[in-house]
C-alpha cells in the first residue's frame, strides 16, 4: 500500500483564492504577463525552425498554441504572490482567517474590476 501523502486543503484554497482575487485586481497587469510569456513563446519557437516557409506554414496554429500556454503560465506570478499574502494572513491572523480574507479579496477585487472596466467603456 502506498504511503498517504498530507495535503492541507485549507492551504491550496487560501492561496487559490488569493490569486484569484490578484489576478482580478491587477488585470492589466495579468494581461502584460500573458503578453509578455506569449512574445517569448512566440520568438522562442521562432529559432527552431530553419525553414522561413515551413516557419509560415504553420505559424497560425502555433500563435494559437503559445497563446493558450502564455495565459496558462501567467497565473504563476500570481501564484507566488498568493502564497506569500496567504502565509501573511496565516500569521497574522491565524490560519482561520486565510480563507475568510481570501473570500473577501476576490469580491473586493472583483467589484474593482467591473468598476474599472465600466470607467474604461466610452460612453
Amino acid at each position: 500500500m502506498l504511503p498517504s501523502i498530507p495535503i492541507d486543503k485549507v492551504l491550496i484554497a487560501g492561496i487559490a483564492l488569493w490569486s484569484l482575487a490578484l489576478y482580478m485586481g491587477f488585470s492589466p497587469l495579468s494581461d502584460w504577463v500573458t503578453e509578455q510569456f506569449n512574445r517569448w513563446f512566440n520568438f522562442a519557437e521562432r529559432s527552431l525552425y530553419t525553414s522561413q516557409s515551413e516557419f509560415e506554414r504553420t505559424r497560425q496554429g502555433r500563435e494559437a498554441q503559445n497563446a493558450f500556454w502564455a495565459s496558462i503560465f501567467s497565473i504563476i506570478p500570481f501564484l507566488i504572490a498568493g502564497t506569500l499574502l496567504n502565509y501573511g494572513v496565516e500569521l497574522g491572523l491565524g490560519k482561520s482567517w486565510t480563507i475568510s480574507m481570501g473570500i473577501i479579496a476576490c469580491i473586493g477585487c472583483g467589484v474593482y474590476d467591473l468598476g474599472r472596466r465600466d470607467g474604461q467603456r466610452p460612453r
